[in-house]
């Protein structure tokens, strides 16, 4: 298979839906030789907002000092290569196309004698399995798909666990309270395995129960870790760290929102337990890998004329931060709104969150069947604005609020990663 025909093959598995547990993994991995137990150094990292971008941290702090660093990621905002990567480098085309081929026959044979299939997701786990113990990798951070306790990726044999924080998110999968959430998200946490965590609340505690119980060393950022912010632009932010090794004076980064803070915090507990295991991070090193840490799509900067932010806050907490992000580094700026999401998720927690004090407000469809009546958020919306526009289509909903932006105004597109991968592919190549 070439990568467009690899492609098909691998959006082709979607039919077999969102099917959670390990059975399905496990086969097909033992029939790959075990990729996934190769002597892969696995940080496994968790949680419900923040995993990406605590992701992008740490994978740049221990790049900067010298080591060979996979991730594995999802979703993927524009290509799907994005999902695997080394030192920011993402996987060739040809060589997902390969991969695919190869992992093809086991498939089939799974089907023939009567395994059930695996899912998109799970194929996309043992290809990362495979592609990184190839390439040798020094460590692979391996971000968890859905929930954690039978995720697929949860077959690793991580060397410590990082659950950022745990919110209402995926509540058809993982629970209708906080408490049993957590309990699905502290199902990566392996006997004996150090745990980082910036969750609070009864999510914290869920996590503490469980490390008590699999005798494992637990780092709470906000308690064993804290940050004290310094000042905050349009260009990023700067703040000091307190960690358990040290103490990290005047950080800078470039990812915007108070949140990042918490996630820089906890990116900086993880390299702290690298450091018992091993690996040799300096201060100097962690203050240059933050500082180079950059996530397209999160409170993203796409275009000056007008000011256009995007932003992924396709859940409550996400909504949150990004309104207090943008009254921080933007305060006084009318807001045009484009907002986008799926039926799945909380639309009128969301919504609350962003449409009032929002000068306009144009309800959009992202681009995906998960959409379904797309129409009803402003619906939601209407509660707290008078005037809403629904575009359906989405280049014609940027086109609009362009033209109804002023100039000290700033435009924000957000919802769906659907929504926000169309908006950024047309705005960064000029289409609307």
């Amino acid at each position: 298979m070439d990568f467009n025909e690899a492609m098909d093959y691998l959006r082709g598995l979607t039919k077999f839906g969102i099917n959670l547990g390990l059975g399905r993994i496990e086969g097909l991995l033992r029939r790959l030789g075990d990729p996934h137990r190769s002597g892969l150094k696995i940080v496994h990292i968790g949680g419900t907002n923040g995993k990406g971008s605590t992701t992008a941290m740490l994978s740049e702090v221990l790049g900067e000092a010298g080591y060979r660093v996979g991730a594995f990621t999802s979703p993927h905002l524009h290509t799907y290569t994005e999902r695997y990567q080394i030192n920011g480098t993402q996987i060739e085309p040809a060589r997902i196309a390969a991969l695919l081929t190869e992992l093809r026959p086991h498939l089939d044979a799974m089907a023939a004698e009567g395994y059930e299939h695996p899912t998109e997701f799970e194929v996309g786990t043992a290809l990362a399995f495979l592609y990184f113990s190839r390439a040798e990798v020094d460590y692979l951070l391996l971000e968890v798909g859905l929930g954690g306790a039978i995720d697929s990726t949860n077959v690793a044999p991580s060397i410590l666990a990082v659950i950022t924080n745990v919110s209402m998110d995926h509540m058809d999968y993982l629970g209708h309270t906080i408490k049993d959430i957590a309990a699905v998200k502290a199902g990566i946490i392996k006997p004996g395995t150090p745990v980082v965590t910036a969750a609070t609340g009864a999510g914290l505690q869920v996590i503490e129960q469980a490390c008590r119980e699999k005798g494992c060393r637990l780092t709470r950022v906000g308690q064993d870790i804290t940050w004290a912010p310094i000042s905050h632009s349009a260009s990023g932010q700067r703040f000091s760290v307190t960690g358990q090794k040290g103490l990290y004076n005047n950080l800078t980064i470039k990812l915007l929102g108070r949140h990042q803070q918490v996630n820089a915090a906890t990116a900086i507990g993880a390299a702290e337990n690298l450091t018992e295991a091993g690996a040799l991070l300096s201060t100097e090193t962690i203050r240059r890998g933050l500082a180079a840490a950059f996530i397209p799509g999160r409170l993203e900067i796409v275009s000056r004329k007008p000011l256009t932010i995007i932003d992924g806050a396709h859940n409550y907490e996400g909504a949150r931060s990004l309104k207090l992000a943008l009254a921080d580094h933007f305060p006084g700026r009318d807001i045009v709104l484009v907002i986008g999401m799926l039926a799945d998720k909380e639309r009128a927690r969301v919504v609350e969150e962003l449409v009032p004090g929002a000068k306009d407000v144009i309800v959009t469809r992202p681009a995906s069947p998960r959409s379904g009546d797309w129409r009803h958020l402003a619906q939601l919306a209407g509660r707290y604005a008078a005037d809403i526009s629904l575009v359906e289509d989405v280049g014609e909903a940027l086109q609009k609020a362009r033209a109804r932006a002023g100039p000290e105004d700033l435009l924000c597109v957000t919802g769906s990663i659907y929504l926000v991968a169309e908006a950024r592919h047309k705005i960064l190549a000029g289409k609307s």
